[in-house]
């Protein structure tokens, strides 16, 4: 396949095996001089989190940053969140409210300052917990006519979203801003908060070999062939899984 646009969160996908992620670096780097190929970033992290991860690991510079679980999108070494995707979220969003809302609600954990946005409310929330407390949440803040989503990932991590933003959702903008065809999109992931990543079907989907049981669930229970299981870790799983696409065929 061609390879127009490579989408990958950060933590346990690319993150995790410095050999295989400098192996892949250096691919993407190529695809990219040789082909054009686009470089996305999707993480969970806020831009303040992922350039202390930038500089910790010597990324790759990518040519858009989705940040925050897909509420944030950066071009380029811009510190500036796009106005546009910003304007798309902002309808029928009320941050105060969801916080109030929420409060209610003692198993839920606010997460520290730096991970809250804009468009994102976090919270650490017990695997135990989340049984009750994630349907309770979600009626309180339907009864209030709130626009919103929530996401629970790594048995830890809950975040309320617009229900316009996710990081599948983020991606398909920027297939749009630069006139990609979902087809040559590959986007890899680990956890729950990758599901949307994958959700769309047509782009070839790469789960490394180390994803959460959450992602493995949904997964065996939406079957796609254009979704690839690896069986390595991290890097070397997406290298995995770009060699089955043919990807590698391409250089």
């Amino acid at each position: 396949m061609f390879l127009a646009l490579f989408v990958t969160d950060l933590d346990h996908t690319l993150v995790g095996d410095d050999r295989a992620m400098a192996e892949l670096n250096a691919l993407l780097d190529e695809y990219r001089q040789t082909l054009g190929t686009k470089v996305a970033y999707a993480t969970g992290r806020s831009p303040i989190l992922y350039r202390k991860l930038r500089d910790e690991k010597n990324l790759l510079e990518p040519d858009a940053l989705i940040t925050a679980v897909g509420t944030e999108i950066y071009f380029s070494n811009n510190n500036i969140s796009d106005l546009a995707w910003s304007r798309k979220l902002s309808q029928g969003w009320d941050r105060d409210l969801i916080v109030s809302v929420a409060s209610h609600f003692a198993d839920l954990i606010p997460q520290p300052d730096t991970e809250q946005r804009p468009f994102k409310v976090s919270y650490f929330l017990t695997k135990e917990a989340s049984v009750e407390t994630v349907p309770q949440l979600k009626a309180a803040l339907k009864s209030k006519g709130l626009n919103f989503d929530i996401v629970y990932s790594g048995d830890k991590d809950l975040d309320v979203l617009p229900n316009s933003a996710d990081k599948g959702q983020a991606m398909s903008f920027l297939q749009k801003k630069w006139g990609i065809e979902p087809v040559n999109t590959v986007v890899c992931g680990d956890s729950g908060n990758d599901i949307s990543l994958f959700r769309n079907g047509e782009e070839r989907g790469i789960i490394v070999g180390n994803a959460l049981t959450e992602l493995l669930a949904w997964h065996n229970e939406n079957p796609s062939p254009n979704r690839y299981l690896a069986k390595t870790f991290c890097a070397r799983g997406i290298l995995e899984g770009l060699e089955n696409f043919g990807v590698l065929s391409n250089l």
